[in-house]
């Protein structure tokens, strides 16, 4: 299926490793212009080659995202050198600080909104003008399982996906009018080179495989390239109709974590 993104302008916040990496490789196959941001400049410059060497156009931006303000830079980069910007996917986040609620600080929940939700709505706040523009503008972001079922350690993660998540809904209609689409996408645990449940898998295999074979229908994790073919779906025209909804991409999993 050609998904009509062609010589269109993404740009893929955490897009260095892991999803965002993937999700890029995926733009790049469908012949899109490609920003990545990250904040470590060795991996960046790495999946920049690598994005080169499938005759994508990239830019390379090192951002740390912590700060919203870096989001709103790398939009402004991105559009500046492409002359507009087509899709947004805001990738970039994780938890900051202890995942026990006992040993959390207030600093540290502050600090996971602000990667999540903070850079999320920075980005897409900085992006509206160039997404209006486009007339085919999306906005995707990239939430998880943890946002919508419970685990027994991590609600300041949790707490974030969740409201990454609502404020992809509410945006829908926000930025409707203007033809823009806002959406979220809830991966489950997904296995890729140099993740955390590779690291899980070699540390404590029996737990690993106990975890796969009793939460997952199919017995095994997801991929980061499977979940990047959705976001490459929803970002196209072909999902034209697609709004204000966060789309599950997690193989029917049962529980966020044993982590």
């Amino acid at each position: 299926m050609d998904l009509g993104l062609a010589g269109r302008v993404a740009l893929v916040t955490g897009g260095s490793r892991g999803i965002g990496r993937a999700t890029a490789h995926v733009f790049a196959r469908e012949g899109m212009r490609i920003a990545i941001a990250a904040r470590g400049a060795e991996r960046l410059a790495a999946t920049a080659a690598e994005l080169t060497a499938l005759g994508a156009e990239v830019l390379a931006i090192q951002a740390d995202f912590g700060r919203p303000s870096e989001a709103a830079r790398a939009v402004d980069e991105t559009a500046a050198r492409f002359g507009g910007l087509d899709v947004l996917v805001a990738n970039a986040g994780g938890s900051v600080g202890e995942r026990d609620l006992a040993l959390s600080t207030d600093e540290d929940f502050d600090a996971t909104f602000r990667f999540n939700v903070g850079h999320a709505i920075a980005a897409t706040r900085a992006a509206v003008p160039h997404l209006e523009a486009s007339g085919q503008g999306s906005a995707i972001f990239v939430a998880s399982i943890s946002g919508r079922a419970p685990s027994t350690r991590g609600a300041q993660y949790a707490a974030a996906k969740a409201g990454l998540i609502m404020a992809a809904k509410n945006l829908s209609w926000e930025l409707g009018p203007q033809r823009i689409r806002v959406n979220a996408v809830s991966p489950g645990s997904l296995l890729f080179p140099g993740g955390g449940w590779e690291r899980i898998r070699a540390e404590r295999p029996e737990d690993f495989a106990k975890f796969e074979r009793e939460d997952f229908p199919w017995g095994r994790l997801g991929t980061d390239t499977e979940l990047a073919d959705v976001i490459a779906f929803v970002a196209s025209p072909r999902a034209g109709w697609v709004n204000g909804t966060d789309i599950q991409v997690d193989g029917g999993q049962r529980r966020p974590s044993i982590r």
